[in-house]
């Protein structure tokens, strides 16, 4: 199968969500959330992402999580990855409460597209929170589904072309029809040289010349479907008014910072969460829009 048909697959009975004036939606990817040891390329921000978190749950977005948000790659234990990350995972079963919780699988979490493994390994623990024992304990995500993609479906102008959003993965023939080839060489090869500062070669995210094809072949799928195409996987974000087509959300592991997507009447923006300090010398997180926002039609 081809990338185009992977592509075009993946929007094949998903969920359909609104888009108008009035929704909020946040597109955040590739969080890598690991177990806490030195190979949790997440841990470094944690803080800056629980943070975004709370201020789009107060902001009342809806949450978009565009694939890889678990690192069961390298990982073999959800269960521990939810005990590393307690908190995260609290918050996000607070907007999973209140139907403010899509996800979307990508290829370092492919097992969740099997429903089987999201209610052994996703429903079943309870999500108590020993870094916090006022926090109310609760199952963690209850019934949540994990699809290849969504769709934004605009309903204030119908004229107007839809939000398809995905992973990316599909664009990449290694990571997604061979992908348990490639889980095996990152979990026993890649991840042991990482202690010594060496990249895997076959990583969209670490290899320029392959981030560049895959976002090419996106961009063509995209423009030759005449959808607008969000996605994550090269870990790049991207937002230009000059490219109505194809948008990348970025990652959660950049040095030092998270980029995400907002979307909020009809309009994207690119924003960046960081640390910053006052005049007075303190550290506070800070959200920084990196690019005007692009209205969506």
């Amino acid at each position: 199968m081809s990338y185009y048909s992977r592509l075009s697959e993946s929007f094949e009975n998903v969920p359909r969500l609104p888009l108008s004036r009035h929704t909020k939606y946040v597109l955040i990817s590739d969080c890598h959330r690991g177990t806490g040891t030195s190979n949790d390329n997440f841990l470094k921000n944690q803080n800056l992402y629980y943070a975004a978190l709370q201020y789009y749950y107060k902001m009342g977005y809806t949450y978009i999580e565009l694939g890889d948000g678990d690192e069961l790659w390298e990982n073999r234990s959800m269960k521990q990855i939810i005990e590393a990350h307690g908190d995260v995972f609290y918050l996000l079963s607070c907007f999973h409460a209140q139907g403010r919780l899509h996800m979307i699988y990508g290829n370092h979490d492919m097992m969740k597209k099997s429903l089987r493994y999201t209610v052994k390994h996703c429903n079943a623990y309870p999500c108590c929170c020993g870094n916090n024992p006022h926090l109310e304990c609760r199952p963690l995500l209850p019934d949540i589904r994990f699809y290849p993609g969504i769709i934004l479906e605009n309903v204030s102008a119908p004229d107007t072309r839809d939000v398809y959003l995905t992973h990316g993965h599909q664009a990449d023939f290694l990571n997604s029809t061979l992908w348990r080839f490639s889980r095996f060489l990152v979990r026993y090869l890649w991840k042991p040289l990482e202690h010594y500062g060496v990249l895997d070669p076959t990583s969209a995210a670490k290899n320029y010349t392959k981030k560049q094809k895959i976002e090419q072949r996106l961009h063509r799928w995209a423009k030759q479907e005449n959808h607008i195409l969000i996605t994550g996987h090269t870990h790049r974000p991207t937002l230009s008014a000059e490219d109505s087509c194809y948008y990348n959300s970025g990652s959660c592991v950049h040095p030092y910072s998270i980029t995400c997507l907002e979307i909020q009447q009809l309009q994207i923006r690119l924003v960046k969460w960081a640390l910053a300090t006052r005049p007075d010398m303190s550290l506070y997180v800070a959200r920084e829009v990196l690019a005007e926002p692009v209205p969506l039609n």
